[in-house]
């Protein structure tokens, strides 16, 4: 089989981590999402938690401009992205895999190997889908559900040259409204086709 690496963005809610995990168990291949923290840990020294809340600040300005401005040392939060880039990078070179998250569409967009997915979803679905499945208690659940998605644009956004969750950054952006295993089929038919099966 080629290699394939399946880069999976998604909305807060839209079920994106659920279908990366499904994929990757149907095509066989390593699902990359939390065992990337573990590993970015052991290269920076930083703990996990430290990380995982790392990922959740709200940046300012942008990475570039960061590095054009810094002179002395990258910020704690650009250490963790090159780092994370850095394990990202080798994760897609050493095997096929489905990777969740943080800019690995952005990081892989020189490969040809990379099939880069976007899932969203109705908010009335994603607030359903916080509630019921997440266990989100917020008291005001759509105001929480926009904001993670702010969140997450403004970590994509400030690490990436394009914008999170428009279309023209991905190969194929999947309304998960369809349902959880029909999007799997319509991401592993895809990837299927990058591959030449």
């Amino acid at each position: 089989m080629k290699r394939i690496v399946i880069t999976i963005s998604r909305e807060y809610g839209s079920g994106g981590r659920l279908i990366a995990k499904q994929l990757s168990e149907k095509m066989g291949i390593t699902f990359y999402d939390k065992q990337l923290i573990a590993e970015v840990a052991k290269k920076t020294g930083f703990s996990e938690n430290f990380i995982r809340d790392t990922e959740h600040q709200r940046p300012t300005n942008s990475f570039l401009f960061d590095l054009y401005t810094t002179v002395v040392t990258p910020s704690v939060p650009d250490q963790v992205f090159i780092a994370q880039a850095k394990v990202i990078k080798q994760a897609a070179a050493k095997e096929s895999c489905v990777i969740v998250g943080r800019c690995a569409d952005y990081i892989l967009r020189d490969e040809p190997n990379v099939l880069k997915v976007f899932v969203h979803a109705p908010l009335d679905q994603r607030i359903r889908r916080a509630r019921e499945e997440y266990g989100a208690e917020e008291e005001n659940l759509e105001n929480y559900v926009i904001r993670q998605d702010k969140a997450r644009a403004a970590y994509h956004n400030y690490f990436a040259a394009g914008r999170w969750g428009q279309s023209r950054e991905y190969d194929l952006c999947v309304n998960s409204r369809i349902g959880i295993d029909a999007a799997v089929r319509v991401i592993q038919s895809a990837a299927q086709a990058i591959m030449g099966e």
